[in-house]
Order: structure tokens, then sequence, then C-alpha cells
């Protein structure tokens, strides 16, 4: 069994086997182990769970109960169900989805097999379908505990935080007996809407239950970071690495607060780990981005972007990202988004001019013009938020993004023109929640740039603004920036160059068919010339000017981009020629921009 096993360590029924010798040789605390790993590694395994329950309440644990009940919701489940389940365990997420698709057309209501089918579509990374699913699961079942858990976490995925915060405060003190989850859930949504105090309270208090577990740590940091405190932050992060010492994430996370410096044996463990034939793929990720930092700010240029490239082409291999879809989707908008075709929708969307949308790349200095507009009287910051391009999604509707003339955005001429102003309204209405008091806000989503047509068809006294850099800085400072999730263009230096060719095409085009729409703010000239540019904004924005906005840094609100730490500190210029160290590995992206991008912005 042992032969089986370091040829096959994922293979849960091998421990099974394990278990069962060992309990034939009367050794019941490593047959308890192997057990555990089985029902790890397969949660859909009945004998493992069954043999568990006994060895458990021999020990007089606990988990007896926890196992007895794993142990009657299997044998309750239909047989479709449990094999789905295996199939999820080993990965198989393909004939899992088949399975349960192939069962429900059958059970069209059955609460279990609905809840497996949100969880494929949660590990595929369909968001929408897992939570549509959820929500028809309970309708039908309002107080099935693991469906409304599974449902608070979606929400949280989607950043759908006002959402997700009622419903974990609902399952919070609705299912005391799962408390160890909810409480994780409710703490994460508590972050999500800047209850960033009770959120720190419930991490604490986890962590006083579970003292090693290292995920705590990193939540409770990520808070501090956003609260402006790099230094409390670091500690956490710190005391993460030392409770796992393989957590890619803790050295990522104090490599993203900008500020830290590695010492000499950090990087040293960093390395060790790294080369280890067993780290999973996101902790090598994450290990050679730190590494990679690590390495610039000790001005080893070479050997950082040793790091960076391996880090990006790792987590390329993870993505399905492609330039044709790309290039698909601004050809569709450039066709239909004409300018006689806005000259005919004159008069429609809602007029209100509340919301002011910065739009652009990430790293491109969107964040600090938010905090400059955040930092006046009658602006509220939010954040990234995700209403426009949920819209988008609806009238794009279930469609294949391969077609040559995409349903969307040519559904804009065969909508009613009233409904321009309904979703518009929608719009306010829906994001209310992420408001204060003053009569104008900020929408941070840099991906809007796709959508600025359906903003002025929707809300056509909006403001936009593009917030410009270097395309060189831009794409390398993105090239060594691992995202959470959503910008899988900027995993290789070619395609990050090519998505921003593509970029500056679309903005060139709205600028035609759309003059004076859009304000273009360059980063450079923020950073040469602060109150210009101040000025250039608030006058843009119809606002009246005020200091706060060039003592933007003295502003105390949540930031939650990589910049955070840049945004609470002076305009420097210390960062706009960084890309300039890495030069002489940098054709490929050289290449890919283009001279019609790069002539306006010359490298010499």
């Amino acid at each position: 069994m042992n032969e089986v096993l370091q040829q096959q360590p994922k293979l849960a029924r091998a421990y099974q086997e394990r278990a069962l010798n060992e309990l034939s040789l009367n050794n019941p605390m490593p047959a308890g182990k192997a057990l555990e790993a089985a029902v790890a590694l397969d949660p859909a395994l009945l004998k493992s769970w069954q043999l568990l329950v006994p060895l458990y309440k021999a020990r007089g644990s606990a988990k007896a109960n926890e196992a007895q009940q794993q142990v009657d919701f299997l044998q309750a489940l239909p047989s479709e169900l449990l094999t789905a389940i295996s199939f999820m365990a080993a990965d198989r997420l393909l004939e899992a989805e088949k399975l349960c698709r192939h069962f429900l057309m059958e059970n069209k209501t059955h609460i279990e097999g609905m809840r497996l089918l949100a969880e494929i579509a949660t590990r595929n990374n369909i968001l929408e379908d897992a939570e549509f699913l959820l929500e028809s699961l309970i309708a039908f079942e309002p107080d099935h505990m693991e469906g409304n858990i599974q449902y608070a976490n979606i929400l949280l995925r989607r950043q759908r935080f006002h959402r997700a915060y009622d419903q974990a405060k609902k399952v919070f003190e609705k299912y005391p007996q799962a408390r160890e989850r909810t409480q994780s859930v409710y703490a994460s949504a508590c972050f999500g809407v800047g209850k960033n105090d009770e959120a720190i309270e419930h991490y604490l208090n986890m962590i006083k239950s579970n003292p090693n577990d290292a995920r705590l740590f990193i939540s409770l940091g990520h808070i501090h970071n956003t609260q402006g405190d790099p230094d409390k932050a670091a500690t956490a992060f710190k005391q993460a690495y030392q409770l796992s010492p393989n957590f890619g994430d803790a050295y990522w996370s104090l490599a993203n607060t900008k500020s830290y410096k590695f010492d000499d044996q950090q990087i040293s463990a960093m390395q060790n780990v790294e080369a280890s034939p067993v780290i999973p793929l996101i902790d090598q990720v994450q290990i050679n981005f730190a590494l990679g930092k690590a390495f610039e700010d000790r001005r080893d240029y070479e050997n950082a972007f040793e790091r960076y490239n391996k880090g990006n082409a790792l987590k390329k291999s993870t993505t399905d990202y492609g330039a044709e879809q790309l290039r698909r989707r601004i050809d569709s908008q450039i066709s239909v988004c004409t300018a006689e075709f806005f000259q005919s929708k004159q008069g429609v969307g809602n007029p209100v001019a509340d919301p002011i949308f910065i739009v652009g790349l990430p790293r491109s200095g969107s964040t600090l013009l938010e905090q400059i507009l955040a930092s006046h009287s009658q602006v509220d910051g939010t954040m990234e938020l995700h209403n426009v391009l949920d819209l988008a999604k609806r009238l794009r509707g279930r469609v294949d993004d391969s077609d040559e003339q995409p349903r969307y955005p040519r559904i804009f001429t065969e909508l009613e023109d009233g409904l321009f102003e309904r979703f518009g309204a929608q719009f306010i209405q829906d994001t209310q929640v992420h408001r204060g008091s003053a009569p104008f806000f900020i929408d941070k989503m840099p991906n809007n740039f796709f959508h600025i047509g359906l903003i002025k068809l929707i809300l056509p006294n909006a403001k936009v603004i593009d917030a410009r850099r270097h395309p060189m800085a831009c794409c390398f400072s993105g090239f060594k920036q691992l995202f959470g999730e959503g910008q899988e263009f900027s995993y290789g230096l070619a395609d990050i160059g090519n998505y921003y060719h593509n970029y500056v095409y679309l903005m060139d085009h709205w600028d035609k068919v759309l003059p004076g729409f859009v304000l273009r703010v360059q980063h450079e000239d923020v950073v040469e010339d602060l109150e210009t540019q101040v000025r250039r904004l608030l006058n843009f924005c119809g606002l009246p000017f005020e200091q706060a906005c060039l003592d933007f840094h003295k502003t105390e609100r949540s930031v939650r981009t990589p910049s955070a730490e840049q945004v609470r500190q002076p305009i420097y210029k210390t960062g706009l020629d960084q890309w300039r160290n890495f030069e002489e590995h940098l054709q490929p992206l050289i290449d890919a921009l283009g001279p019609e991008v790069l002539q306006r912005y010359p490298i010499d």
C-alpha cells in the first residue's frame, strides 16, 4: 500500500485500505490518521466515515458527532451524487458536472443536486451560475444550512459585499452549531463592508480558538494593511509563515505591503521552499513574486526579473487568456458604437450626474486619482464596483464569445430607449449601499473602459476619467504584480503589451465618437505638477477646489488595492522609471506595444 501511495499520493481509497490493514492489526491511531486522509481527499467515502465514528467515540472526541452526521448525509444521497462528489475530489469536474446536470434533469428541485452543481460552478469560476443555483436552493428550502453558508461565500467571492454581509450575519446568528465556519465568513463580510474593527475582533477570537491557523493571520494582516498600518500587517504575515513555512501567501502578502524589505534569512527560506518538489503551484507562484520584490529592493535586477518571469509563467499556465477574444470584443464595440449611433440616442438614459468613473489599466495611477477625489467633501470613495460589468454580462447573455458578431454590444441597437433610463436608475439604486451622504461618488472599476458606450447610454451626465500611465511603466508594474483574479492578461510581457495597445485603440475610439466625455489624466503629469492636475480634475467634475485634495495622503479611508500604502504618502517620483532597470528583458513588451503606441511616449 505504501508503494501505491508513493506513486499516487492523492488516491483516497488507498488510504482507506491502509486504515483497514491497520485496524486488522489493532492499530487504531494510525488507522484513524489514514481514514482522515482518505475523507480529506474524497469526502464521499462512506466506509471511511463509518469507520471513523467508533474511533472518535473511543477517544471521546467531539468529532464523532460530525462523522456520524456525514454518514447519515451520505447514506441519504442518491448514488449519482455520491459519484459526483468523488469525481469532484479527483478534480474530474467535467464528469461531475455532466452527472449532476443529468441527475437534475430528472430531479429538478433536488436540493443536494443543486448545491453540488453550484460547488462545481464555483470551482470552475462560473460564479454567476453558482449564485443563481444557490438563490434557487434557498427559495425551495430557506433553512438549508449548507446552502445558506455556501451562498454567503459566493456573494463574497463575487464582491457583493453588502448582500454578503446580510447573508453572513444571518448564518452567523442562525447556525451556532457551525460557528467556526460562519464566523469566518462573517468576519470576511465585515471587512468587505468596511466594518474593520468588528472584523478584527472576530479574527482575534478565531485565532484564540485556532492559534495554528496561518490563514487567519493572513486575513488579519490584510485588514491592517487596508487601514494604513503596514507594521501590524507585516507582523501578522510573519506570524503566518512562522506557523506554516511553506505558505506562499504569507511571503507574497509581506511583499505586497510594498515598503517591507526581506532580510537574508527570509530570502534563503523562500528559496528553499520554492525549490521543494512538493510545494503546490500557487505557493510557487506567490513565492517567486515575493522573491522578485526582494531582489529588486536589493537592486539585483537580473535575479529579480528571473523570479518575476518564472512566477508569471507558472501563473499563466493556470489561465486560458486569449488575445483573439480581446480584439473581437473591441472591434464589436467600435462597429456598433459609432458617432451616428450616439447622435441617434441623444436624450436617453438617466440624467443624474452622481457617478464619477475612473477607468484604465491596473497600476496606472487610478488609486491615486481616487484618493484625490475622495478627499473632497462632496465625493464618496467606494471601491471597484461590479455593477456595469454585471449589466454588460446580462446584456451579453449566455452566448459563445467566439461569435464574430457578439450579442453585446449589438443589442444596444435592439433595445427600446426607455430601457437605458431604467438601467441607469437601477445602477444608482444598487450602488447606494456603497455611498455616504456626498452628492457624488466614485466607481474605480478599471475594466469599465470596455463599457464607456454603455455608461454614456445609461448615465449620459456621468463623468469618466481615464487614468493613463507611460506604457512601459504601467505594463511592467502590472507584470510584477500578482493580482488576486480578473487580470489574466498580465502574466506575460507580450500579452500585457497587446492588452495596453488595444486599450489605447479603444480609448481613441471613445474620444472620437464621444468628444469631451472622457478626461485623460497622465500619471506622470500628476507627479510633476499635482496642483494643476487636481484643479483640472475638479473642474472636469464640476467641483470647487479644496485643499484636502492636495493633501490626499492625510485622508483616512480604507484602500484595498496594491497601491494602498503609496496613496497614504505625499507624491514621489522614484517609481516613474523603475522599469528601466529591467529594460534589457522587455523587448517582447516593446514589440507588443508597437510604434503607434510608443511614439506617443518615447522611451528615450
